[in-house]
């Protein structure tokens, strides 16, 4: 039996992203023991998973803590791993390639200089993340995609009280990237929409976004406050229930889409969907450079394309006609993804 180790150090959409690769490297690696190098806050809810045998946390050491680093040396190093998946393949983790003796040092999938199983793809950094994952394990020999799988994790939602029909809002994101947000005004018109059609919001997000929610309740009281009521399982099951989500380019829009939820997925100019985009059974993308020019009508129109057929029929209703495209009032039309698989 062999030793297996995997990195991922991401933010909670970049694991989402890995969740395929997670799999592809558990049924390629069958019978042999597997672990996860990863951060704190993601370290139990995947430890839930069927992926992994144990889940090693990585608490990210600044570069003048020498005691951090003799500590991860000492952790990789115990390990005893015959092989490392590096999926972060950043600066950082390409360096603990390098806490290895010669003596001991595994096979390593990545980027780091020196290693076995090199991604040399010089096109890397322009494709999609999970493309590039897979690009990357195909060259070292893990041939079989997986599609990212949420059954797994769940949990009951009777607590919430939540009605027959909801829609799932995230209007926020990191607090450093407030491009990155949909002005609350818009989620506030959206919410308005969806209640008009018997269609309850309810609004998801950490405590930083109770303001937010606040924000959007004061103007549409039957909305439903979540933020900071929920866990990751929680997401999920959620993400099940929800005839549609409308949100930011952050986390939970990952989540909530892998999970099978109809999503549609708010893009400025921080960032780029080709690189990062969630996947999902039903998936759209809406790109501007500035979200404050995004108006509610495309929104609307690109949930009508996405929406089950007893939710499709109360949203045409919103926008008249629906279309795809983007109202004349905008300076650059946003752009929509093709719904994704996998």
């Amino acid at each position: 039996m062999s030793r297996i180790l995997i990195i991922k150090l991401g933010a909670l959409g970049n694991v989402i992203l890995s969740l395929g690769p997670f799999a592809a490297i558990r049924r390629h690696h069958a019978a042999d023991h597997i672990s996860l190098l990863t951060t704190r806050p993601w370290a139990d809810w995947l430890a839930a998973s069927p992926y992994f045998d144990e889940v090693l946390i990585d608490d990210r050491p600044e570069w003048w803590d020498l005691g951090g680093w003799l500590r991860l040396r000492k952790l990789l190093i115990a390990g005893r791993f015959d092989r490392v998946y590096d999926l972060q393949t950043s600066v950082r983790s390409s360096r603990y390639f390098h806490l290895f003796p010669h003596h001991v040092r595994p096979e390593w999938s990545g980027i780091a200089h020196g290693c076995s199983h090199p991604d040399r793809n010089p096109n890397r950094n322009h494709l999609h993340d999970i493309d590039r994952q897979f690009d990357q394990l195909r060259a070292a020999g893990v041939t079989q995609a997986a599609p990212a799988d949420l059954s797994w994790t769940g949990a009951d939602l009777a607590h919430f009280a939540l009605p027959d029909r909801f829609a799932l809002l995230v209007p926020g994101s990191s607090s450093h990237r407030p491009g990155k947000r949909w002005p609350a005004r818009r989620y506030v018109e959206l919410a308005g929409a969806l209640l008009t059609r018997g269609i309850t919001p309810a609004i998801l997000g950490t405590g930083e976004e109770s303001a937010l929610a606040r924000e959007i309740r004061v103007a549409m009281p039957q909305a439903i406050d979540l933020t900071n009521r929920t866990r990751l399982s929680d997401l999920a099951s959620l993400a099940r229930a929800a005839s549609l989500a409308v949100g930011n380019d952050t986390g939970p829009m990952h989540l909530i889409a892998a999970a099978g939820c109809a999503s549609v997925v708010l893009f400025s100019g921080d960032s780029d969907p080709a690189l990062t985009a969630p996947r999902g059974r039903s998936v759209a993308v809406l790109r501007l450079p500035d979200l404050a020019d995004l108006e509610l009508a495309p929104v609307l129109a690109a949930l009508t394309t996405l929406a089950a057929p007893t939710t499709l029929a109360d949203l045409t209703t919103l926008t008249a006609p629906p279309t795809l495209a983007a109202p004349p009032t905008l300076a650059a039309p946003p752009t929509l993804a093709a719904p994704q698989a996998g």
